[in-house]
């Protein structure tokens, strides 16, 4: 597996740049901002079902990340700097505890693994450099893309891809963005390593790529009405164009939201013939691990009516392999419907229903106070026994405080339970508790 701990050739050229203007960065000071978020995250899962240890973990931790945002500096073309700095601290867990007792996976539930047990504590520094023009900017360095072909995760900590990335805003009701990257950090890890996919992604026999590249366009056709297309290609594996469309109409009192996606997912490069870049799914014949063959397409339906939020979806897996998004195997998060907090609900042939309800307590006296629940039923998973299913329930409840020295604290309780038929799953049962304070300090 290849780690990659060199910063682009860009990164280093714009922040000399930066450097050279400072004599001129009245605007690079003035308009510079930073914030530090607390995150205090704790975990307990139960793993019902299945031989392998572990069958309890349980992680307890404080995270800080820090987030630095410069200025530009003045005239046409302004150059800026920003940077990111996380910190997690274990509060509680041990080696019968932690998620990788073995050290068989590249991390615990929040920590890194340290001789069988959870890290004491870790963290990582990263920096951006960025040039402006007109409503163009380009970004060099540490990323967090939030792009339906790729999306960074969090947990205690963040996620950040190393990379370069343009986007353009100069054509009004369009948004143009481009990028590549070549490595991630883990919300877990304090090393960057190359991406890979499930099925590939082994810490100890895994294949990774130091190349993903990205392109896609939002563009407002209306005040309600969003269409969007990407493409995304990790070398060697797969390609992936995506379409979306999310619009909102008034229906009586309330909004209807639809929101319709669809990605196609064709094999790239070594994955078509060389099984060591294989994915997984099913391909007849008890093949279970060939190349990257699928179609992912879900519509999501929400009625928002005052402090309430009923929402119903569909999402139906076609082709040989599982879905495939960015996954090295140390948590990750796809733009799927279905994403939650166990599940993925992902694989080749499953079809998917979902509905949510949400209720804002503030029309209760209450502001501030939140629930979500979700569940969600997947069947029609191919395998060599027949076809499999499996369910999710999701529920959190969480509260902001609104004023006072805690003002925009929020406690978090969230709980999953997930029971499944598919043979590379368990059933499980998840709490955590999450309290999140943002501060800006400048």
């Amino acid at each position: 597996m290849e780690r990659v701990n060199r910063a682009p050739t860009l990164l280093a050229g714009l922040c000399g740049l930066v450097i050279a203007q400072q004599s001129h960065a009245e605007g690079f000071i003035e308009d510079s901002t930073a914030s530090l978020l607390a995150r205090n995250f704790f975990s307990n899962a139960d793993n019902r079902s299945g031989s392998a240890n572990p069958n309890y973990t349980q992680e307890w931790g404080q995270g800080f990340i820090l987030n630095f945002k410069s200025g530009y500096t003045p005239g046409t073309v302004g150059f800026g700097v920003d940077a990111i700095g996380m910190l997690g601290i274990k509060l509680d867990s041990g080696k019968g505890r932690h998620y990788n007792p073995t050290g068989s996976a590249y991390n615990g539930n929040i920590f890194p693994t340290d001789d069988g047990r959870a890290a004491d504590e870790f963290g990582s520094l990263g920096a951006t450099a960025k040039m402006r023009f007109a409503k163009t900017e380009v970004r060099a360095g540490a990323l967090v893309p939030m792009l339906p072909v790729v999306m960074s995760t969090d947990r205690m900590l963040q996620q950040t891809f190393n990379g370069e990335q343009i986007q353009s805003k100069d054509l009004d009701n369009f948004t143009f963005i481009a990028g590549q990257l070549d490595s991630v950090k883990g919300r877990g890890s304090t090393n960057q390593m190359g991406m890979s996919i499930p099925g590939s992604n082994s810490r100890l026999t895994g294949e990774f790529v130091n190349k993903f590249q990205y392109a896609g366009v939002d563009w407002k056709a209306t005040p309600d009405l969003l269409l969007q297309y990407y493409y995304g290609n990790l070398k060697d594996f797969y390609s992936q164009n995506f379409l979306g469309l999310k619009y909102d109409w008034k229906v009586g009192p309330g909004t209807l939201r639809s929101d319709l996606r669809y990605f196609n997912n064709r094999s790239e490069g070594k994955n078509g013939d060389d099984p060591a870049y294989y994915t997984v799914g099913y391909y007849g014949n008890g093949v279970t691990k060939g190349k990257v063959d699928s179609q992912l397409s879900s519509a999501l339906f929400s009625y928002l009516v005052g402090p309430h939020t009923f929402a119903a979806g569909i999402q139906q897996v076609s082709g040989d392999s599982d879905a495939v998004w960015l996954n090295q195997g140390d948590g990750s998060t796809a733009y799927f419907m279905t994403e939650s907090m166990i599940g993925k609900f992902q694989r080749a042939g499953e079809r998917t229903w979902q509905v949510r309800y949400g209720y804002d307590f503030a029309a209760m006296g209450v502001p501030g106070l939140s629930f979500l629940g979700m569940y969600e039923s997947g069947s029609g998973i191919r395998s060599a026994t027949g076809d499999k299913t499996e369910w999710e329930r999701n529920l959190t409840l969480s509260y902001t405080v609104q004023a006072g020295p805690a003002k925009n604290l929020t406690v978090a309780l969230r709980h999953a339970s997930m029971r499944t038929e598919f043979a590379g799953a368990r059933d499980q049962d998840e709490h955590r508790v999450i309290v999140s304070y943002p501060m800006n300090l400048f």
